[in-house]
């Protein structure tokens, strides 16, 4: 059984494809005839040249290509494009034969002449028919143009680009491809935090990531070795607990009460175990010798004790309980 490519056999699809090439051509010298005849009602000027002052419109370059346009039935852009290409690409140096208009159209964009006529005699590899010819395609990537079938994956990114520009496709996107993990994988580990930070400056997102990873105990254990996280977490802790806290006292009034008593002993049961633990250790160094360094830590140790004990007592007398920065800096030892 032959082969069948459509609806046709492989040798009636060859024989349509050499008919059209001829077809190609014709239509190719009919699109460069229109832009010479446009081309000779109004020549190319330089770069920031006019045309001398006129009065009426069809002395224009825009009234007299206008007026070609319309007489023949094509629109005027259509005129002024055909006149362009054949400016870019003058008789002997056109390949109707063998390239489309279009292909001409895209390797117009070369702007030196020398290298526009040797590339269009210098068509690039075509693997599936095994010859070297213009595709429009390769026409494009040889001038830098976006390519209709993207084949390299830089080609492909740039497509994909493209069709992301509109913030509604690109999160839709986004989220399809974030449910592929084989693709999620083969993304540096710098680009995925940096991917992972984009997507959790919203604090609930934040809240919601940060609660599933530190229930991994690996994560969770190497998070809490940096200082500064550690930090941040305690710290995080005592404003829960204090935020609890204020909303009991709200909600109970009596909760006072039971805290002023809770840390009225634990302050009396404070001093009492400072008394009772010198009591037991002072005794079993009746023996023992201190070096010069050792006696001088100890020394700095009892100011702050003393230094905290006339504070407590001054508070309790005063009813001022706040800390002020000198006795902040005894307390740290400072």
């Amino acid at each position: 059984m032959s082969e069948r490519i459509g609806n046709v056999t492989l040798e009636r699809f060859e024989l349509l494809v050499s008919e059209s090439r001829r077809n190609v051509a014709q239509v190719a010298r009919a699109q460069f005839a229109v832009g010479d005849a446009a081309l000779e009602i109004e020549p190319m000027r330089p770069v920031g040249g006019s045309a001398p002052a006129a009065t009426d419109e069809l002395f224009t370059a825009a009234g007299s290509l206008g007026r070609f346009a319309k007489d023949i039935g094509v629109a005027a852009s259509t005129v002024e494009d055909r006149r362009w290409i054949a400016s870019r690409w003058p008789r002997g140096r056109r390949r109707e034969e063998a390239v489309s208009f279009g292909i001409h159209r895209i390797l117009a964009s070369i702007r030196e002449e020398a290298e526009r006529w040797t590339v269009i005699d210098d068509p690039p590899y075509h693997p599936r028919s095994a010859t070297r010819r213009w595709t429009q395609d390769a026409a494009r990537r040889r001038v830098g143009q976006r390519v209709e079938r993207p084949a390299t994956v830089a080609e492909r990114v740039q497509a994909v680009a493209e069709l992301t520009r509109d913030e509604e496709v690109a999160a839709r996107t986004a989220e399809d491809l974030l449910r592929r993990p084989e693709t999620i994988t083969k993304v540096s580990p710098t680009h995925r935090a940096r991917a992972v930070h984009e997507l959790t400056r919203d604090e609930e997102v934040a809240t919601q990531v940060a609660g599933e990873l530190l229930k991994r105990p690996a994560v969770a254990r190497k998070t809490m070795r940096d200082t500064t996280t550690r930090m941040l977490v305690n710290r995080a802790q005592f404003d829960n607990c204090e935020q609890t806290r204020q909303t009991i006292r709200r909600r109970t009034p009596a909760a006072r009460a039971i805290e002023h008593t809770a840390e009225y002993l634990d302050l009396v049961g404070s001093c009492h175990a400072f008394v009772a633990a010198l009591g037991r250790l002072v005794p079993r160094m009746r023996d023992q010798e201190f070096t010069t360094d050792e006696r001088e830590t100890v020394r700095r140790a009892i100011g702050r004790v003393r230094g905290a004990a006339d504070w407590l007592e001054a508070a309790v007398e005063a009813g001022e309980f706040s800390l002020d920065e000198q006795l902040t800096q005894l307390l740290q030892g400072e």
